[in-house]
């Protein structure tokens, strides 16, 4: 027998030992996402034992959670069920048998989606679109609005009562959409690319109506969250679910927990700027009046000053003093009254551009049917007899034709 024919044997601890040092160099199996059925389990004190059934076959692979592992689980296996393991291969020396050592679990289906969304989030946190530094501040008083949701959605009707209520001179787009479903998100992007395309708007509110969790996975998509951080204007959303926050919620301007809170959030009421323009009147009356009386009080205290002894040396002093205290008086007086005057004009020139009587007073009329008023050409008829309401006065009119407008981004 020559020297290459003779055979060197290895133990079987010597394969088992190379075996264990090929799977745990193996780094991709050190890190290892897997599914499948359970169907056994049995608890020990120092760990939890199950054995994992391929769904398409009859393949299984025996699996061990550690006690201190078990109570970090998310989910605890049990049999019958669904499950999305990560662990470690490792090899069991005396039987030369593998396993997986478990140290996280999800049920499979809502696992795996909550999986790739804590992943996405992630990404998107490191990338800095959720910082608070970049969140735009909304405009104190827009004059025109995108709403980027369903036409059928409740929460359109509810954004443009209460806009009406809060601002009735607002200028309303309705950039259509679906919110929810598969084609959502791309739709969704394309609707707030749409706005930004027609350049009017100078905030968006993007909105849908309530619903269960798993209605609202469209606003936790990527391209949507994309959509709100490359959006040259600001965006409040408002997605009618309190409990649960949106990837979009967090990279959105404002995020509201309603389409009401949303638009209340986007404008202010008209009667709150009457407030405001009423307290700033009071407040600068209230100044001017302080004002008045610590000059009085500095009179008083310096003609104190004055004992007799010295009154008759010091007369012309005080005369001088006096003087000088009454300019500075009479200058601040009118410096304060020119500051606060200037933000009353500035309030009076809000107050009038939302007084709905402006815009008659620009040309436009109001067009009702028994009192009623008519927003939109498609609520009339052919034999209708309609009010008209000018600045100036009123007409009877009655309507021979119906013409609608061609169709195009609604505008109310």
């Amino acid at each position: 027998m020559t020297t290459s024919d003779r055979i060197t044997p290895i133990t079987v601890a010597g394969l088992s030992d190379y075996l264990k040092s090929l799977i745990e160099d193996e780094r991709q199996l050190q890190h290892l996402w897997i599914c499948g059925e359970v169907s056994s389990s049995k608890a020990h004190t120092y760990g939890l034992f199950f054995t994992l059934k391929d769904s398409q076959s009859s393949e299984q692979l025996d699996c061990v959670a550690w006690s201190n592992s078990l109570a970090k689980l998310q989910h605890r296996p049990e049999v019958g069920q669904q499950v999305l393991l990560l662990g470690s291969v490792r090899l069991y020396p005396k039987r030369s048998s593998y396993q997986l050592q478990v140290v996280q679990c999800l049920p499979f289906g809502d696992g795996l989606k909550a999986l790739q969304r804590q992943r996405l989030e992630q990404r998107l946190l490191a990338e800095g679109l959720f910082a608070d530094d970049r969140k735009r501040p909304l405009p104190l008083y827009p004059q025109t609005i995108a709403v980027v949701t369903s036409p059928q959605a409740a929460a359109w009707g509810d954004i443009q009562r209460s806009l009406r209520q809060r601002s009735p001179g607002l200028k309303v787009l309705l950039s259509p959409t679906l919110v929810q479903g598969e084609q959502a998100p791309a739709a969704i992007a394309t609707a707030i690319a749409r706005v930004v395309a027609d350049g009017r708007a100078e905030l968006i509110i993007l909105a849908r109506g309530g619903g269960a969790r798993e209605d609202l996975d469209c606003f936790d998509d990527e391209r949507v969250v994309r959509a709100i951080a490359t959006c040259p204007m600001p965006v409040v959303t408002g997605l009618g679910h309190e409990q649960d926050e949106t990837l979009a919620d967090r990279v959105a301007d404002w995020a509201a927990h309603t389409p009401t809170a949303a638009a209340t959030r986007a404008v202010p009421a008209w009667t709150d700027l009457r407030q405001g323009w009423q307290q700033l009147r009071q407040r600068l009356i209230q100044a001017q009046r302080e004002q008045w009386q610590t000059y009085h009080r500095q009179l008083q205290h310096c003609q104190t000053r004055l004992g007799w002894p010295l009154l008759q040396r010091r007369l012309q002093q005080a005369q001088h003093q006096q003087q000088s205290l009454r300019q500075r008086l009479q200058q601040a007086s009118r410096s304060q009254l020119a500051q606060e005057r200037q933000r009353l004009e500035h309030l009076q020139e809000l107050l009038a551009i939302l007084n709905p009587e402006s815009v008659l007073q620009r040309g436009y009329a109001l067009v009702r049917r028994d009192r009623a008023l008519i927003r939109q050409a498609q609520d009339l008829a052919v034999g209708d007899c309609l009010s008209l309401q000018w600045a100036d006065g009123t007409a009877e009119v009655c309507v021979e034709t119906v013409t609608p407008a061609p169709e195009n981004q609604s505008d109310r």
